[in-house]
């Protein structure tokens, strides 16, 4: 298979979709890698990198996207529409419940789009989204308490606090990969942290590992906002595998929140778990409403791209490798690369994104097995 690997361009994005490792191993095993010249830099790859591991290095992104499969970090953005095609498989994170516009591109397209988010293993497991999850719930941490500097539109509070002055309050709504690294983050640093979840086992598991060091809360109306209104720092870390994000924070809530306070709602990708949310980026990353600082990035882990692509791709190479190997046939005969496959061929095959837009959803084989037939 010729497997493509293009140069991210969304705002200050820096991760590459495969290290030469990763393209090394596809080599082996007999395949064409064709890597946009430069995809690599902001990750400290060269293109002797790529070379020396058996890629060939093309100039130009089309050369890159011209390939049976094209591996990225990223979904596509709208200058990257024109290269989706009915013949290509497009292996990335692409978070469609909460972008129509791409959902529709890709469905006319004809595209194969198997998402990194929701590739899941029997467990429940996200094993490719987890990576990038353990990475934006540190960065959310030091990101809130950087924005918590009165120099920068915050509360001037110190997450840690000093001796006879207490530390900052930090709310994290959700326990799963996210809140569960952003309180490592929070509790080393010294600050009072209450996590949230609607799934007792996981409070249970915080509660145990971290011995009294964090408090726990069940996630309902009334808790939210008791916690939520005493915070300087709220970190949104809700997710539904695949599907729209739930608002647990509305905009008649932040009237009542700290003025100066910092939300970092981690759960921008998928719309959200804050009314207020609206996407922003690495170059204009926060804004104010009702006094209260939002820092919505939607590519947080882009900013430390040398730790996010190698960790990135211990989860991903294998899965590469396989769908490189046999095609549309691994995602047939693998369920977990099956639950990744989010459209095909015009169909929508993941149930999460077709509710999010009221559309009708396919089963995934169904729908490899109907476009086979040509009855698509």
């Amino acid at each position: 298979m010729i497997i493509g690997l293009p140069k991210e361009i969304k705002d200050n994005e820096y991760r590459v979709g495969m290290s030469p490792g990763t393209v090394h191993t596809l080599i082996e095993h007999g395949h064409q890698v064709r890597v946009q010249a430069g995809a690599g830099d902001g990750s400290s790859f060269t293109d002797g990198d790529y070379q020396s591991a058996g890629a060939d290095i093309v100039p130009h992104a089309e050369d890159a996207w011209s390939a049976q499969m094209v591996v990225k970090v990223k979904e596509p953005i709208e200058q990257e529409y024109r290269y989706l095609r009915q013949d290509l498989i497009l292996f990335t994170y692409l978070h469609l419940a909460s972008n129509k516009m791409l959902t529709d591109t890709m469905m006319t397209a004809g595209t194969t789009g198997i998402a990194y988010e929701t590739v899941q293993i029997e467990s429940g497991e996200l094993p490719l989204l987890a990576p990038m999850s353990e990475v934006a719930g540190r960065m959310a941490v030091q990101i809130g308490a950087t924005y918590l500097l009165k120099t920068l539109g915050g509360r001037g509070i110190l997450m840690g606090g000093v001796p006879g002055v207490a530390p900052a309050n930090v709310a994290i709504l959700g326990a799963g990969i996210v809140g569960a690294n952003a309180a490592r983050v929070a509790v080393g640093m010294g600050a009072q942290v209450t996590v949230l979840d609607v799934n007792h086992m996981r409070l249970k598991y915080l509660d145990d590992i971290f011995r009294g060091q964090l408090l726990t809360r069940m996630s309902d109306r009334f808790n939210i906002k008791e916690i939520v209104y005493q915070a300087d720092l709220v970190i949104g870390a809700v997710l539904i595998p695949g599907g729209r994000a739930p608002w647990l924070i509305t905009k008649e809530m932040l009237s009542h929140m700290r003025r100066g306070s910092v939300i970092v709602d981690v759960a921008v990708d998928q719309g959200g778990c804050v009314e207020t949310t609206h996407p922003t980026t690495h170059s204009d990353p926060v804004y104010e409403l009702d006094g209260i600082l939002h820092y919505c990035v939607t590519n947080m882990p882009g900013a430390v791209p040398r730790t996010s692509t190698f960790a990135l791709n211990n989860q991903t190479a294998a899965y590469v490798v396989h769908l490189a190997n046999e095609g549309l046939d691994a995602v047939r005969h693998n369920r977990t690369l099956l639950h990744g496959l989010n459209i095909h061929r015009g169909f929508l095959t993941h149930p999460a994104v077709a509710e999010a837009f009221g559309l009708k959803y396919t089963p995934p084989l169904q729908a490899i097995n109907t476009a086979s037939s040509g009855l698509g």
